[in-house]
């Protein structure tokens, strides 16, 4: 699969599963701007894409931020001269009973997690439209297709990306951009150990495999090989999609 001379944002990038995606589509050629609050990761995600011998932009942004994410993108476009890839893919996980949340709370997670997606692809949608073509896949969760206790938030705030995307999908078809989202199940990343620790942490995470049909937590990567699906030729005829990355743990259809 090739991406050459295509330019993505990926927002949330430099860290996590952003980062492995990041990687992966650097891989298939593709030119990569990072948007993530952390400039350390920032600035040596980009230095390893560069290494794989592509252009990279390491951009501090707070994706909830409107005019931080406008200006990004608006420097992307004026360097490399076209957006042709989004990946919406920062977000926050917490973990409380829905009765003990608070208003705060409620606004943190819907901001970080559905008001960013809304954010970026306001912006990088009339360039799309403009160039007639683009791609805009975004991270859902099987947390928001079946549900799961403790994560009301997170779930609505999954839910709503992957519904919204199917919207897009439709409104955007005409103009060539093609809307998708993954949906993955666990994935082992820095933020399943951090909150998964010790020996309790230990056997929570044993209990959950075994559940899976293929007996592991999914990968960073096995995320980004299907986001690199998604954006690359050999989807040119799916939109509108959501796919589950769980090792059969949901097989939604």
């Amino acid at each position: 699969m090739s991406l050459k001379g295509k330019n993505a944002i990926v927002t949330g990038g430099a860290q996590g599963i952003g980062r492995a995606i990041a990687l992966r589509l650097a891989k298939d050629g593709a030119n990569i701007a990072l948007l993530d609050l952390s400039q350390e990761a920032g600035l040596a995600t980009a230095a390893e894409i560069e290494r794989i011998g592509v252009k990279a932009l390491a951009f501090t942004c707070d994706a909830t931020d409107y005019n931080q994410v406008k200006s990004a993108v608006e420097q992307t476009h004026q360097e490399w001269g076209s957006i042709d890839i989004l990946i919406n893919n920062a977000g926050i996980a917490r973990s409380k009973n829905f009765a003990e949340t608070d208003p705060e709370t409620w606004d943190l997670m819907i901001n970080v997690n559905y008001r960013s997606f809304l954010i970026a692809s306001h912006i990088c949608i009339p360039y799309m439209i403009q160039q007639k073509q683009g791609n805009i896949v975004s991270m859902g969760s099987d947390a928001g297709r079946v549900g799961k206790s403790g994560e009301a938030l997170y779930c609505g705030t999954k839910a709503a990306i992957m519904a919204s995307s199917k919207a897009l999908a439709q409104e955007l078809a005409r103009y060539n951009i093609r809307v998708n989202a993954v949906s993955p199940g666990p994935v082992k990343t820095d933020l399943w150990d951090s909150m998964h620790s010790g020996e309790k942490g230990r056997k929570f995470t044993e209990a959950v495999e075994r559940v899976i049909p293929l007996r592991r937590l999914g990968t960073p990567e096995d995320v980004a090989d299907v986001v690199s699906f998604f954006v690359n030729e050999d989807s040119r005829y799916l939109t509108g999609q959501v796919l589950s990355i769980d090792g059969g743990l949901t097989m939604i259809g």
